[in-house]
């Protein structure tokens, strides 16, 4: 090694601080999605409400991706990352505000707006954060760092579920079952009112420290990335985003494997409410997905790209997506929820695989695919809903089998095939 080569390593930045602050914000990400799913319980018993209308908790939180992804671009190109994180914390801090106080008055249009809200803090936090991680390194093992970031976001979303069931979930079968036997129409509003009551604190608290993190990223000495530098290898300045097909299909492939993801963390308890498995077991079911998340982050860890590349291991993931899906519908009661479950550890190594795959050789347009790729996380909005409709018609093993399975399928056409679609030879990522 010459010593001007050996220089230029000694004098490059180390990546370990800059993922130390990334993986706190990926943890926040975590905590903060992963509440969706026990909320799904509340407002159904909070507001009164049936399925279809409770599942208006993903969906608002989850379209606000499609919505504000792309401004969230523009903002990131005048503000910059480090700033555009900030802000992003910012508003997930005003929106958490919003929710505590219109759920604890019980105003159901109010509640969607501050989870509206919440997800649009997301939204610049993710087009932010994920590219930047993604190129932080080698493009070839950015699924590696991904799985990393997915670990502190997973110890988070498993934490979510049982925090929020300790606090405001507590004894929620008993609580159903009083206001049902409620004597008269003021006795159930005031257990109704009470119980909405308890999400004020938990939100409160939250608020405040979304804000305190958001200074505190604004003074930390996270560097600055310009993606267009980083991730320009081989890629033609002239080119369109619309000359980037493998883009395209990738953003499709996020669109279906957040739907999955979300059917298999947030709508696990409703699924299990099918078979009358009891509130006080199903709104833990969450945590249950999100634990077979984190071990299949760490089997991703430990295998990406040593013994595997990213993209074959995507397409054994969607495989596995397959089969547990098919086994779910096949089964009953606990048994089949455990497979649901263990959808997380199909699930983990998809979105650390998709997206650096998606943005790879973008150049100038990286942020502007990043914002696309974001925009697909609505998929958590859509294919749950199309779920909490078909359900009322169809058998819900049925409907969540039908919906899953041809997901899966796109997800492995993308592993195998999708991601080098309209890249030259030597363009794309590391052979399989």
């Amino acid at each position: 090694m010459s010593s001007t080569t050996l220089a230029a390593d000694q004098s490059k930045p180390s990546a370990l601080g800059p993922m130390l602050v990334i993986g706190l914000l990926f943890f926040i990400f975590g905590f903060v999605t992963w509440l969706n799913g026990p909320l799904i319980a509340f407002v159904k018993l909070a507001f009164q409400v049936e399925d279809v209308y409770a599942f208006l908790v993903p969906f608002a939180f989850y379209i606000s991706y499609f919505v504000f992804s792309l401004p969230a671009s523009v903002v990131l190109r005048r503000t910059g990352m480090k700033k555009g994180m900030a802000l992003g914390l910012f508003v997930m801090a005003i929106g958490a505000l919003a929710f505590g106080q219109f759920a604890t008055m019980r105003v159901f249009s109010g509640a969607l707006v501050g989870l509206f809200v919440i997800g649009a803090g997301l939204s610049l936090l993710q087009t932010a954060s994920n590219p930047y991680i993604s190129i932080l390194g080698p493009i070839d093992s950015a699924a590696q760092r991904i799985a990393i970031m997915g670990i502190c976001n997973k110890c988070a979303g498993i934490l979510a579920p049982i925090v929020i069931g300790s606090l405001v979930l507590s004894g929620i079968g008993d609580i159903d079952a009083q206001v049902q036997a409620a004597a008269t129409p003021q006795a159930r509003e005031a257990l109704l009112s009470a119980f909405a009551a308890k999400i004020h604190a938990p939100y409160l608290s939250m608020a405040v420290l979304l804000a305190l993190l958001a200074v505190w990223i604004l003074r930390s000495p996270l560097p600055e990335i310009r993606p267009t530098r980083a991730n320009s290898e081989q890629a033609s300045g002239d080119t369109s985003i619309l000359g980037f097909p493998h883009l395209w299909l990738g953003v499709l492939c996020l669109f279906l494997y957040v739907g999955v993801e979300v059917m298999a963390g947030d709508a696990i308890g409703t699924y299990g409410a099918g078979f009358d498995l009891p509130l006080d077991q199903t709104k833990f079911f969450t945590a249950f997905t999100l634990g077979g998340m984190l071990l299949g982050y760490v089997v991703g860890l430990l295998v990406i790209p040593r013994f595997i590349s990213q993209q074959r291991y995507l397409a054994v993931s969607a495989v596995l997506g397959v089969l547990f899906s098919v086994c779910a519908y096949l089964t009953h009661g606990y048994l089949s929820v455990g497979f649901v479950a263990a959808l997380g550890f199909a699930n983990a190594m998809m979105w650390p695989a998709i997206f650096p795959l998606a943005i790879n050789r973008l150049g100038r347009h990286t942020e502007a695919g990043s914002a696309l790729l974001v925009m697909g996380i609505a998929g958590g909005a859509v294919v749950p809903q199309l779920y909490a409709h078909l359900k009322v018609h169809f058998g819900f093993q049925l409907v969540f089998a039908a919906l899953m399975v041809p997901c899966y399928l796109y997800i492995l056409y993308y592993g195998l095939r999708g991601h080098r679609v309209g890249l030259r030879d030597g363009d794309g990522a590391r052979p399989a």
